[in-house]
């Protein structure tokens, strides 16, 4: 009990400032995904309602051992309006597809949010349509931003 209400003391200051998430739960286990929906919840309590959430079945290479069938993992994402993918951390499939998925809605969404502001793009932090953004780089757009910031 006393880890949890560490836990939960910390978890605004967790999600503060949080422009993407990606929600995981392990497809051979059902349990994992049944938390999901626990999980997309205090994400939606502290954070941003824009933010850019998907939901990720890892361990698609055991399919032997397959607990949530993908139609579920679909399913949920629909009703919830989250990103869906399917991934294998072992295998790399998908994986890089995942982030680079949700990287490019956070930029739309920053993006339409700098153009309804009537930002003309000439001293903005958003990065111009084709420039490169690297994601490693402590000086990307998505560090000036907030994403991945304290």
């Amino acid at each position: 009990m006393c880890c949890y209400i560490r836990y939960r003391a910390i978890t605004s200051a967790y999600y503060r400032g949080a422009v993407g998430a990606l929600l995981v739960y392990d497809v051979t286990r059902r349990a994992t995904f049944e938390n999901a929906a626990r999980w997309l919840k205090e994400l939606r309590d502290h954070t941003d309602p824009n933010i850019v959430v998907m939901l990720i079945g890892n361990k698609s290479d055991l399919r032997h051992l397959v607990a949530v069938p993908t139609e579920d993992g679909k399913s949920f994402a629909e009703r919830e309006s989250l990103y869906f993918m399917e991934t294998s951390a072992l295998e790399a499939t998908n994986v890089e597809n995942a982030f680079t998925e949700v990287l490019s809605q956070i930029y739309r969404i920053v993006s339409k949010r700098a153009v309804e502001a009537g930002d003309n793009g000439s001293s903005s932090t958003v990065p111009s349509k084709g420039q490169t953004i690297n994601v490693k780089d402590d000086s990307s757009v998505l560090k000036k931003i907030g994403c991945c910031s304290n």
